[in-house]
């Protein structure tokens, strides 16, 4: 198993989201289904249908997108939180769902160069310390040819929306350092990936990115 507890100075921000987390697991699915209901409705669903062959699901959290990958699949997730992996190991064992749940941080991923078919974050952008960072990581270790599968907050293009989701953020951020108005499309593409869907939902607070790593 991989250590994921950052050990240098510059990894503070990192060192205080895996203990933000590690408190949050026991609650975070009451927390999350209510959202998943509604402003998120339909969007593991989304995600899983873009899934195939070796799948890396970074910051898996306690499991909830594992139901909705098709079978066959070979499942890895990585979470910087062992509490938060106890409770999708446990998803995954009650489900009967072969996947190998590790410890592990998304900007300094613990795997070799086109390990993974498929690569998915699902809500862990927003409150990853440096998102471009983590997207060059899965960047590298998807194939070419592969996909890189996204949904997260985003900032809203409307002023109301966008003014509450600001104000939200002055708690969440130094709560447990999760962002509502990062947006990613540029960082995706800086990775050296190519954007093929990309679609912004619920009065754009919610991005669906999927991206294929070039083959060239």
């Amino acid at each position: 198993m991989t250590d994921a507890t950052p050990t240098t100075d510059s990894d503070k921000e990192t060192r205080r989201q895996q203990r933000a987390w590690r408190r949050q697991a026991a609650s975070y699915d009451g927390k999350v289904e209510r959202a998943e209901r509604t402003m998120l409705e339909g969007s593991r669903e989304w995600m899983g249908a873009r899934a195939h062959g070796r799948v890396l699901e970074v910051a898996v959290g306690t499991g909830r997108s594992l139901p909705y990958y098709p079978r066959g699949t070979m499942l890895v997730g990585i979470d910087l939180s062992p509490e938060m992996l106890a409770i999708a190991r446990a998803r995954a064992d009650g489900a009967g769902i072969p996947a190998e749940l590790r410890e592990g941080d998304a900007e300094a991923l613990p795997f070799g160069n086109g390990e993974f078919d498929t690569v998915v974050c699902a809500l862990a952008l927003c409150s990853i310390p440096r998102p471009g960072r983590a997207l060059s990581e899965m960047a590298r270790v998807v194939r070419p040819g592969g996909s890189v599968v996204l949904v997260d907050h985003t900032r809203s293009d409307r002023a109301l929306v966008y003014a509450g989701q600001w104000v939200i953020e002055r708690f969440t951020i130094p709560l447990q350092g999760e962002h509502l108005t990062r947006r990613h499309r540029g960082e995706v593409e800086a990775a050296g990936l190519k954007v093929v869907e990309h679609e912004r939902l619920r009065s754009g607070a919610v991005e669906r990115i999927r991206a294929t790593k070039l083959t060239g």
